[in-house]
């Protein structure tokens, strides 16, 4: 059951979504996912009612809301090069120092849709990286953080997530595609090193043969077996942390 919200910011207005179980059922356990670069759309509202339909409330927020309207876009949208421009316009103006601010908001939010106690975050491509930010934002509000295909989890830029890892309390799954460019072999060590040294208790698990993308249904790498063993790995981290 989605419900279409608007959430007050330290930076403006960030439209978002709401998703309740469909069989009416109060989940108290609180989700933040965290979108691709294509933004919200059809593909990413199915993936988060799964979530609900697990027993959670889900909160899919707009990162791209301080850029107005744009789009739609979906999984083909790179292959259209003003697309492309466009969102990776958007992309690198959108900073994890603004998922910071923008992380008591959410998790107010979510706390106000009846979600109670420790919350999830979970993050796909773009998001991977916000979902570890947040956690280390508000170490103490969440227990479980994921991420599918991120990329740049730990670059050599200043604000890369890895840098964070001593302020990580929960519980922390890296799904790494097999071949992917944003976040390569060197980066996957960098952040185990990070983490390991910071104490968090974590995973990073290579999914060989699949493709930056491969989780996301409308994306043209995804892969129905890498998927589904995806949900397992999501599913069974927030069930053991968040229960």
């Amino acid at each position: 059951m989605k419900q279409d919200i608007e959430i007050n910011t330290a930076d403006g207005v960030a439209k978002a979504s709401i998703f309740h179980p469909d069989n009416g059922a109060t989940a108290e356990r609180g989700i933040i996912f965290y979108m691709d670069a294509m933004g919200p759309r059809s593909s990413l509202y199915g993936m988060a009612q799964r979530l609900a339909d697990s027993g959670y409330t889900v909160l899919l927020p707009d990162l791209f809301y301080r850029f107005g309207a744009y789009g739609p876009f979906d999984g083909t949208a790179f292959s259209d090069p003003a697309s492309r421009e466009t969102i990776m316009t958007m992309l690198r103006g959108t900073t994890q120092e603004m998922t910071k601010r923008d992380s008591a908001a959410f998790l107010d939010t979510l706390a106000a849709a009846g979600a109670k106690g420790p919350v999830g975050t979970v993050g796909y491509c773009m998001g991977g990286g916000r979902a570890l930010t947040a956690a280390a934002t508000c170490a103490d509000r969440i227990a479980a953080a994921a991420s599918f295909h991120g990329g740049n989890l730990a670059s050599d830029a200043e604000d890369s997530p890895h840098h964070l890892a001593a302020d990580i309390k929960a519980r922390v799954y890296i799904g790494v595609a097999g071949v992917d460019n944003s976040f390569p072999p060197e980066q996957s060590a960098r952040l185990a090193e990070a983490l390991r040294i910071g104490g968090v208790d974590h995973v990073i698990e290579n999914y060989v043969g699949m493709a930056h993308g491969w989780t996301v249904p409308d994306h043209g790498v995804y892969d129905e077996t890498g998927a589904e063993r995806h949900w397992k790995r999501l599913l069974t981290l927030l069930d053991e942390t968040l229960s």
